[in-house]
C-alpha cells in the first residue's frame, strides 16, 4: 500500500469524467487499498480515484463510525434519491475550504464491490452525502461548484475550525 498524491483545486483532471472499470484486477485492487490509505492519512471520509489522478469509476468511503464499515464502490450508479438536506462539506482536493451544499437525505446506489459482486447500498444522512459527493467527482463535478452562496469558509492555521 502507498499514500498517493491528492490532486488539488485547479488541477484539470478534477473536471474530467471518469471511465468505467472493465476488469477488477490487481491494479484496481492496489488502487483501492492505496485510496483508503491516502484517505486515512488525510483524515477524510471518502475519496474518488480521480482525486489521486486515476480516471476510473472507483470510490471508497469510511465514515469512521462504530460499525467500522468500509465501502468500495466500483462503477457506481445512483438509482434513487429522496429528500434533501443542507450540509457542510469539505474536500481533500480543496484543503481548508468548507461550504454548505444541498444533498439528498437518502440515496440508493448500485455498484460492484472489490470482489466484483453487485451490491446495493441504501445510504441516509452522512452516508448519502458522502456517496453523492464522491459520485460527483466521477462526473467531473466538485462541491465548490454547488455551494450555497455566501457559505464558503476558508480555514487557515490561525483560525482553526473546531
Amino acid at each position: 500500500m502507498a499514500i498517493r498524491n491528492i490532486r488539488l483545486e485547479g488541477d484539470e483532471i478534477l473536471k474530467k469524467v471518469s471511465k468505467p472499470v472493465d476488469e477488477i484486477n490487481e491494479k484496481i485492487l492496489t488502487l483501492i487499498e492505496d485510496m483508503f490509505e491516502t484517505m486515512y492519512a488525510q483524515n477524510g471520509v471518502g475519496l474518488a480515484a480521480v482525486q489521486v489522478g486515476v480516471l476510473k469509476r472507483v470510490i471508497v468511503i469510511d465514515l469512521g463510525e462504530e460499525d467500522g464499515e468500509r465501502y468500495v464502490l466500483i462503477n457506481p450508479k445512483i438509482i434513487k434519491t429522496k429528500g434533501s438536506q443542507e450540509v457542510e462539506e469539505g474536500c481533500l482536493s480543496f484543503p481548508n475550504k468548507f461550504a454548505k451544499v444541498i444533498r439528498p437525505k437518502e440515496v440508493v446506489v448500485e455498484a460492484l464491490n472489490e470482489k466484483g459482486e453487485k451490491i446495493t447500498i441504501k445510504g441516509k444522512d452522512m452516508l448519502a452525502q458522502a456517496i453523492m459527493h464522491e459520485v460527483d467527482h466521477l462526473e467531473g463535478e466538485v462541491f465548490i461548484d454547488k455551494i450555497i452562496e455566501g457559505t464558503l469558509e476558508v480555514i487557515t492555521p490561525n483560525n482553526n475550525k473546531d
